[in-house]
């Protein structure tokens, strides 16, 4: 039996408390979110870029509520775990509609979010948060909210200044309602260490080039660490060389090796 919105939000919470990281992988679809769980995910995450290119539109807050809040609700389907939703700067600039938005992506399964400031201002993304958690409070369902910068991955302000750019960002993140603190590309470990230490919510960091090994970012305080799009862009490029090749010069091969049996996924996803 699946367990309640409100039990998923708890134990959602709870992995985030621990002095082990959260290893958050990143789903396109239902299939790789059961694939995910069944490899010992303890909770599935989408990613905005992969999802929206399942669903044939381009990544960057073009994806159609409806149809995210439908891909979201085929994930919560086939897994059991706890699933975050990222939901890119929430599909628009008005926070009372960034509520309703979130709400749909609760009905849908989620029980935590992502909720990005981009190129927008802290204001804006503050009022997001309050209106998102207002949402989720009428809900009943204790929403993990994480908030991220995107100072980093950006380049919103000179090198030199990012890290007081995210940190002020990031205490305001916090007063807004913000559960947890996303800073994509932030990799120097001092500095990893100063957010940990000055913002007091648990630190999400992207894998990518420069990130410290897991081992140092549990010494480090952080918390979570997400894939991002970076497997749904392996499968992708898996699935692109063995179409060049098959429509190419007709080498079925990589068609057939290093492919995952038939039978494995079938199995997954039965009942």
């Amino acid at each position: 039996m699946k367990r309640t919105p409100q039990e998923q939000a708890k134990t959602f919470r709870e992995l985030h408390a621990r002095d082990r990281l959260l290893r958050l992988p990143n789903a396109w679809d239902a299939g790789s979110a059961r694939l995910m769980e069944a490899n010992g995910a303890e909770a599935i995450a989408t990613t905005s870029a992969g999802l929206a290119w399942s669903c044939g539109y381009p990544d960057g807050d073009a994806l159609p509520v409806r149809v995210h809040a439908a891909a979201v609700a085929a994930i919560a389907r086939v897994v059991r775990v706890p699933i975050s939703a990222d939901s890119e700067g929430g599909y628009s600039d008005d926070p009372r509609a960034v509520g309703e938005t979130i709400a749909a992506l609760i009905d849908a399964g989620a029980v935590g979010i992502n909720l990005e400031d981009g190129t927008g201002t802290a204001d804006l993304l503050c009022a997001k948060i309050e209106a998102v958690k207002g949402a989720a409070q009428r809900k009943g369902v204790d929403l993990f909210l994480n908030a991220r910068t995107d100072v980093f991955l950006k380049g919103l302000v000179p090198p030199e200044r990012a890290l007081d750019e995210a940190l002020a960002r990031g205490l305001r993140y916090r007063d807004a309602g913000a559960d947890g603190f996303f800073v994509p590309r932030l990799v120097d470990p001092a500095a990893i260490r100063t957010v940990v230490g000055e913002i007091a919510l648990p630190l999400n960091l992207l894998v990518g080039p420069g990130l410290p090994p897991i081992a140092e970012l549990e010494r480090l305080g952080v918390r979570r660490v997400s894939a991002g799009s970076g497997v749904a862009s392996a499968a992708y490029g898996a699935a692109l060389a063995a179409e060049k090749a098959f429509l190419g010069d007709g080498d079925y091969r990589p068609l057939v090796e290093r492919t995952l049996p038939y039978g494995v996924m079938n199995e997954l996803l039965k009942g």
